[in-house]
Formats: structure tokens, C-alpha cells, sequence
């Protein structure tokens, strides 16, 4: 399955990038196209970083003794054997298979090759302008991504934000489901007045202006208007820390420079709630199965219900603890 680890403004053409993934040491670079590799930061010969050395026409060179590599592993050049030598084929690096698309790179995890390019957000037409912070939490994947699913902590974290108003009343959640792998969220707050929380099912979806879309593992989307998105992906460096990528996309004024200008202008709120969450996240225990969940949590559970059986996903991450 694919994963959103990297924003594409990390990559240098002509710079190595060596990061922590899923508990993985890893190496990207470009090569001399603009496309993006990746393979374990770990050279077969003796073991030093591949992020220490250079690209080299497009490979990777190693910054002990100067074998390169190409994006699929293998050697092509070893400078002690001199240029006229057969490379040795049982010298080959780990390849990672990797995707780049919307300004985001992708590794593969799991078993198999992939066989299709990773999904995206199909209502994002138009939206081509952002801007983009980027920090680490000490935290689990998981709690990263629920935070962002959570309907009904607005009122509480964000009582001087987004969450305004004081509508602690949850109804439904009302959820439509995409497939296996993605769902959006509609929320429907309200004050409690002492009514009852309306079901799923007596809730109008289209009379709702705003939704949360989930891309599993970790792709998100708030829709707050034609014009304007906020996109966020975490991606895990291990079990226990995650790197949170958020996007705010605008196109209110037709004018690309104007809407950069505007959406780096509104970024510093965006940080602002983002730290809202992070003073309360980092209090919580990695261990997710030990929540009591409640009906508002409906979204929360269905993320589970993905997590929960992605073997390969879960298998890396404790892996890395």
C-alpha cells in the first residue's frame, strides 16, 4: 500500500535526503530527470549511510569508498575495480518503490508490487496553490490521524478557533463510506439545548457545507469551501513519532500569486490551531486500544477498523518501538 512520507519541496535535485520511516532508515534522491529513488540509507559493501554521498550522473554514490547506485539497487560503479570491470551482481541495495504526484512522494509498504498510483482527493479541482508547514510530534501514527477525525473535541481545544460557539451536541456522526479504504465525515454540531443528537440517518448531508475526507493510511482533507482546502498526511518515522505535513489550498482570486500570498498570510492560524491540538495529543498514551470510544467516535472506529487489519503496516511500526 502506498504512503505519504515526504513533501516534494524536501527533495533537492542533486541532493541526497536520508530520513526515518515506518522505522526505516531511507535514502531519496533525484536523479538527473527530476524522478525521484529511494532505497534503504545503507550501503551492502560496509554498511555506511547512502545519505552521506552524492548523486553521481543520476546514482547514488556511497561516501566510504564511492560505490554508486542506481534507483533500483544496483551497483554500477565500484572505483577500485576500476571502469573496464563486471559490477558484482550479489552487491545490491534495498530498492523502495516510490511515486510522486500533487507534491507529495510516496514509498510502497506490504507485500506485492504496486500495481496502481496512490490516491488523491478527486474534489481538488483548480487547487494547485498552497502553502505548507511541517513538524514532528511525539506521537503514534494513529493518535496523529484520529485527532484529525475527532468530531467533537472543537469546542474543548479550539474553544478560541475553530471551535467557537460552544456546540458540544455530536449528531450521527453522519458518514458516507467510499470504499475499504476512504470515507468522509459531515459534521453536525449544535449548542445543546437539551435535544436528543439526531441519528445518522435524519441528517441531510447536503444541507451540510463542510466534510472531513480520509484516505487510508493517512491522507486527509477538511472542505471548507469551493476555494479554499486544508490537506494534511502524517507520515510515521517510528511507533512512537510522526511528522505532520498541512497544506492550506486557495483559489479565491483567480491569481496565483495572489492566493500564494493569501494562503501564507492565514498559515500562521493554521499553525496556531495545529499547536491547539499538539498541547493535548502529546498528553495521550500511544496505546489506542485501551480507549472507551462513544458514538461521536464513529469515524475514529472506522479508521481502526483499516488499521487494525493492515498486518504489514502494524508489523513495521512495532518493529520499530
Amino acid at each position: 500500500m502506498w504512503l505519504a512520507v515526504l513533501s516534494s519541496n524536501e527533495l533537492r535535485k542533486g541532493k541526497p535526503l536520508g530520513v526515518r520511516r515506518l522505522g526505516l532508515d531511507l535514502v531519496f534522491w533525484r536523479d538527473e530527470s527530476g524522478k525521484v529513488n529511494a532505497l534503504l540509507d545503507n550501503c551492502p559493501h560496509r554498511h555506511a549511510k547512502l545519505s552521506l554521498g552524492k548523486v553521481i550522473d543520476g546514482n547514488i554514490q556511497c561516501p566510504y569508498h564511492g560505490f554508486e547506485f542506481n534507483g533500483s539497487g544496483n551497483v554500477v560503479k565500484i572505483p577500485a575495480l576500476g571502469s573496464a570491470s563486471e559490477m558484482p551482481k550479489y552487491l545490491k541495495a534495498f530498492p523502495i518503490p516510490v511515486h510522486e504526484d500533487y507534491g507529495i512522494i510516496w514509498i510502497w509498504y506490504g507485500d506485492g508490487n504496486p500495481s496502481d498510483s496512490p490516491r488523491f482527493f478527486n474534489d481538488m479541482r483548480g487547487l494547485t496553490v498552497y502553502s505548507e508547514i511541517s513538524e514532528v510530534w511525539g506521537v503514534s501514527l494513529p493518535r496523529a490521524v484520529e485527532n484529525q477525525l475527532d468530531v467533537f473535541h472543537l469546542p474543548f481545544v479550539h474553544y478560541n478557533t475553530i471551535g467557537r460557539g460552544g456546540r458540544t451536541l455530536v449528531n450521527g456522526p453522519l458518514v458516507k463510506i467510499i470504499d475499504e479504504y476512504s470515507f468522509i465525515v459531515y459534521p453536525f454540531n449544535e449548542v445543546d439545548r437539551g435535544q436528543r443528537p439526531l441519528r445518522s440517518s435524519q441528517i441531510d448531508a447536503s444541507l451540510l457545507r463542510n466534510y472531513l475526507w480520509f484516505i487510508y493510511p493517512n491522507l486527509w482533507e477538511n472542505y471548507i469551501s469551493e476555494g479554499m482546502r486544508i490537506v494534511a498526511f502524517f507520515a510515521p518515522i517510528n511507533a512512537t513519532n510522526t511528522k505532520i505535513y498541512v497544506r492550506l489550498y486557495m483559489n479565491v482570486t483567480g491569481i496565483k500569486m495572489i492566493d500564494k500570498i493569501l494562503t501564507k498570510l492565514l498559515m500562521p492560524f493554521n499553525a496556531y490551531v495545529l499547536h491547539q491540538d499538539r498541547r493535548v495529543v502529546l498528553t495521550q498514551d500511544n496505546d489506542v486500544k485501551r480507549d472507551k470510544l462513544i458514538h461521536a467516535d464513529y469515524p475514529i472506529a472506522l479508521y481502526r477498523r483499516m488499521l487494525f487489519k493492515d498486518v504489514e503496516l502494524n508489523k513495521l511500526l512495532s518493529a520499530s518501538r
